[in-house]
């Protein structure tokens, strides 16, 4: 469930099929991201899951795995 949120989140952002977008996916050499997609990345996913990310844990989310891990672990 958390993981079909953040790929809708990461294919509308990124502009790539959702089919495109698994687990393994690395946020900036498999999705492209830049730094400013970084930052609306980050952006979407305090809003939409509610919740902070802090700097420090910001720069381990490398792949989409590394993210749905952070925000299952923030909702507990």
């Amino acid at each position: 469930m958390i993981f079909d949120k953040v790929q809708s989140m990461l294919a509308e952002q990124m502009h790539t099929p959702k089919s495109k977008i698994n687990l393994q996916s690395r946020i900036v050499e498999d999705l492209g991201a830049d730094s400013l997609d970084i930052i609306e990345m980050l952006m979407s996913l305090e809003e939409k899951f509610k919740l902070n990310v802090p700097d420090e844990d910001a720069l381990s989310l490398k792949t989409v795995q590394d993210i749905v891990k952070f925000i299952e672990k923030q909702q507990k």
